[in-house]
């Protein structure tokens, strides 16, 4: 099916079988804001700040950045740019920045609220009863994806995760855990991926995998489906009754 094609037809009237080669895979790599969750608090938000004004002395915030689908590094290269800070210092600093991300975000954890998307918990209940391989594929830092995972009740659906503790594109950390999986299974296992923002679609295909796209985040089902994923839908909601035909 089409991307217009699916932009005519309701969810509703989208047969098994249209879902099938992303349903059939033999392992899953979920993004985690805007996918499995969304978080209200300012607890990752307000380290990063903090790392920007104490290591690189910039008066200045996230505010602003699109930062729905960019790696924690990438967000943070935007920012301080919009502020002058060249590359270099940028790189020099940068371990010292991530540091206070991942200090801030670890001590205020226990305050995270997140509020899980539809159905989220039960597909992945499903997918791993039918002994597939669940892992999250962030751009996250580990410890901030983690106890972001951790708080919303979700940490023992996954065996693994990749993060962007060492990489600034999305693309990486996607090539990086279709690796995974294939250490983990074999050369030739199929992933797939699910995600909610563009950013997504694109680095699921750089990486040689499917996508289902979830209208879970700030992107709505028509804008997704314009970047052609192998499959889009409103909700993991909509997933967890396909599979339950």
């Amino acid at each position: 099916m089409t991307a217009s094609e699916h932009r005519k037809a309701p969810p509703s009237l989208v047969s098994k079988d249209e879902a099938s080669p992303c349903l059939d895979s033999d392992a899953y790599l979920f993004d985690i804001d805007g996918t499995l969750l969304n978080t209200q608090d300012l607890i990752h938000y307000r380290a990063l700040n903090r790392a920007m004004r104490d290591v690189y002395g910039a008066d200045t915030t996230i505010d602003g950045i699109a930062y729905h689908g960019k790696t924690d590094l990438g967000i943070l290269k935007a920012a301080l740019e919009r502020v002058g800070v060249s590359d270099d210092v940028f790189a020099t600093r940068l371990p010292a920045a991530l540091d206070i991300v991942r200090h801030d975000v670890d001590q205020n954890a226990h305050a995270f609220a997140p509020k899980v998307c539809a159905a989220v918990p039960e597909l992945l209940a499903r997918l791993q009863s039918a002994g597939k391989l669940l892992g999250v594929a962030s751009g996250n830092l580990e410890v901030v994806g983690w106890h972001k995972v951790e708080s919303a009740g979700l940490r023992s659906f996954f065996s693994f995760g990749c993060f962007a503790d060492r990489y600034e594109n999305r693309e990486d950390v996607f090539q990086r855990a279709v690796e995974e999986v294939q250490r983990r299974l074999r050369l030739e296992a199929t992933v797939c991926f699910i995600g909610d923002t563009p950013s997504d679609i694109r680095a699921a295909r750089h990486a040689g995998a499917r996508v289902i796209a979830v209208a879970t985040g700030i992107h709505k089902r028509e804008d997704l489906l314009s970047h052609e994923p192998d499959f889009c839908v409103n909700s993991c909601a909509e997933l967890v009754q396909i599979i339950a035909m």
